[in-house]
């Protein structure tokens, strides 16, 4: 019986006496050592055998600690001030955060005189300290932080994801942003909180009083730089006995934090942890601390936000098709293929100045390519802001949109879209008529039988306006830079801006003078009333401008048809005729191009033939009649007559643009009357 006391006794001591040279491995904490582990809050031991010190709850803390005192003073140290002891730790640890955003906060390993903190806070006081005892050195409290979100202290702390060595306090002395050291001074940045198993070395030296702290993946063995490496006395701040283990907390976000093994050693090497066969935690969906009523509203609300989307959404697109078709007048409805302004944008390439191939007063040309079939086409994009602009856009789709003639240019389709008036043509390769007389840089020259095959080609495109098609259509714009010649030398009348129609055995109401100065009928001057009569008048310029290489008003008072009229009485009609031509043409053929270009510009309109007529003439199906009194009307007062229409023309009643061509469509026009 007196023995059985010293035992006892011999059992208490050794459960509550400090260990001396402690040292211990813990690859898993399933053992009957780990059970014996203090744990508080949060914190569990997973069948896996991982130590979960937190889950992903708001505002939680979780802590475990060895259970047993380590005596961190050499206890046959003879100095008053001894120094503490050396030790080392190796530990795995994991920081999952939630798949549904970012997580927080820390865990840091920790020396402590009581393996429990009454009045912790969690947050970034990381479970240990409280605002209060934050910084008191009567802590005698090490740690080292492996944190996830801002510092305590944002002004001197490191920002998210890094290490700190912390003293009675959150604050760091020393911290840097997670990361490992390769080949010399080559940092790796190490993320905290994606989940995976990240491996920690603390190590210090009690004699030098060096503080190591070192990081790596799983994957990497021991780095030989440490990533932090700080001179600090612990002896002022470690007591005789102190508690090792970790502590981790949660704020407003939140993570689970994990240690998978730990081995830790005093003034010794720690024993390696097995590495190999470690658990790795499973990703972690966080968890809400919203109550059901307020999930309810928050589901509900939800719900109601994505029906008023939809409906929006709904009524965008109704719009924007809507807008796209509204307003569409009777002359839209029944005319050809409407394009889309984006499919002319691209086919443009954002209508870039490089693409204009032709300019004139309603607007410009761009040529373009279509994505979705590779055509090549014309697109005249007409000025809106103006009242001759709409009308001669209207003019154009009403007239030319229901024309199908092989003299005739191809009106593929239109577009209108808020300011943009756009007409799609087939694109004419050669250009203009008036380019290739006049322009051409490369001396080019039209030989005869081109320009009378092209001259044949335009009367039959207008016989079959005036009279061919239903409706009577008067062009009142023919000239040569609205002949568009394509790719086999065909020409294609174009530009059908100031056309007008009318029935068949009507009379055309027209009361306003438009055209291009030169190819103006005298009597349009007088009454401003455009017919068939003032076409021909119109295409009789064409034939001698053609014929003579002459524009139809030169420098001065030279006025072609009297110039040809002049030489034609004279008997020297030839004498007119291009010399670029170089005599190389049937003259029998040329006369009769001459005559029929002063018939046509006969003064009176009666006088001139018809569309009909010309063709039969060209055709040599009719012959040419013989006009007498050719100079009914003298010289004189021809040009008193051609002087007094030149000022009419010239005044302020009468504007005149500029012509556009090469491959498209003119636009010149006299007013915005039609």
């Amino acid at each position: 019986m007196a023995l059985a006391i010293p035992l006892g006794f011999l059992f208490l001591f050794s459960m509550f006496s400090p260990a001396w040279g402690v040292e211990f491995l813990f690859n898993g904490f399933n053992g009957t050592d780990a059970n014996d582990l203090i744990c508080e809050g949060a914190t569990i031991i997973k069948p896996s055998g991982m130590l979960k010190l937190t889950n992903t709850s708001h505002n939680i803390t979780g802590h475990a600690f060895y259970p047993k005192h380590i005596n961190l003073f050499d206890k046959n140290s003879s100095s008053s001030y001894p120094n503490a002891s050396s030790f080392s730790t190796q530990f795995v640890f994991a920081i999952v955060s939630p798949s549904s955003g970012p997580g927080g906060f820390g865990l840091a390993f920790t020396l402590s005189p009581s393996p429990k903190f009454p009045g912790a806070e969690p947050g970034h006081f990381l479970g240990i300290f409280n605002s209060t005892t934050d910084g008191n050195p009567s802590n005698h409290i090490f740690s080292v932080e492996f944190d996830t979100v801002n510092g305590f202290k944002e002004n001197s702390d490191t920002a998210g994801n890094h290490v700190g060595i912390n003293i009675n306090s959150v604050y760091s002395q020393a911290s840097e942003p997670a990361a490992y050291f390769v080949k010399g001074a080559h940092k790796e940045e190490v993320n905290l909180e994606n989940g995976d198993l990240i491996q920690a070395w603390i190590d210090y030296d009690g004699e030098a009083q060096k503080l190591n702290v070192t990081i790596s993946p799983i994957n990497v063995k021991k780095p030989e730089k440490p990533l932090l490496s700080e001179t600090i006395n612990l002896s002022t701040t470690l007591q005789e006995t102190m508690y090792a283990g970790f502590s981790a907390s949660t704020g407003e976000q939140a993570s689970s934090h994990y240690i998978i093994a730990w081995s830790f050693a005093v003034d010794g090497v720690p024993r390696p942890i097995n590495i190999s066969q470690l658990p790795k935690p499973a990703k972690e969906k966080g968890s809400s601390s919203y109550k059901p009523e307020i999930k309810a509203l928050i589901i509900a609300l939800a719900v109601v936000v994505s029906m008023l989307l939809l409906v929006l959404l709904f009524f965008t697109l109704y719009k924007g098709r809507h807008d796209e078709f509204e307003s569409l007048e009777d002359w839209e409805l029944d005319c050809p293929h409407r394009f889309k302004y984006k499919d002319l944008y691209a086919a443009t390439k954002g209508f870039k100045a490089s693409a204009v191939v032709g300019a004139g007063g309603c607007g410009e040309v761009y040529k373009g390519v279509l994505p979705s079939s590779g055509c090549e086409i014309a697109v005249k994009k007409i000025t809106r802001n103006s009242i001759q602009g709409m009308r001669s856009f209207a003019s154009e789709i009403e007239s030319l949109g229901k024309l199908r003639h092989k003299n005739l240019v191809h009106l593929q389709g239109w577009c209108k879209k808020k300011k943009n008036l756009l007409i799609v043509y087939d694109y004419i390769p050669y250009g203009s008529l008036d380019s290739l007389i006049f322009g051409s840089e490369d001396n080019f020259v039209l030989s005869w039988a081109q320009r009378f095959n092209i001259l044949k080609g335009v009367a039959s495109g207008l016989l079959y306006l005036h009279e061919e098609w239903e409706q009577v259509v008067i062009h009142r714009d023919v000239k040569s830079s609205n002949v568009l010649i394509d790719a086999d030398m065909n020409p294609r009348l174009s530009d059908f801006g100031l056309a007008r129609l009318y029935d068949h055995g009507e009379i055309s109401h027209t009361t306003c003078v438009v055209g291009t100065i030169g190819y103006i009928a005298p009597e349009l001057a007088r009454t401003g009333k455009a017919s068939t009569r003032s076409d021909v008048f119109a295409y009789g310029v064409l034939l001698l401008e053609v014929a003579c290489g002459q524009r139809p008003i030169g420098s001065g008072e030279f006025i072609l048809a009297d110039w040809v009229m002049e030489n034609h009485v004279m008997g020297r009609i030839l004498d007119t005729v291009d010399p670029n031509l170089d005599s190389n043409f049937v003259v029998k053929e040329m006369k009769l191009v001459l005559e029929l270009g002063l018939l046509c510009t006969h003064y009176k309109p009666e006088a001139r033939p018809t569309m009909r007529q010309v063709v039969r003439y060209l055709n040599e199906d009719e012959q040419l009649p013989e006009v007498e009194n050719w100079n009914l009307v003298d010289s004189r007062r021809v040009s008193e007559m051609n002087s007094r229409f030149m000022n009419i023309l010239l005044g302020d009643t009468i504007t005149s643009y500029p012509s556009s061509s090469i491959g498209e469509m003119s636009c010149s026009s006299m007013n915005a009357g039609r």
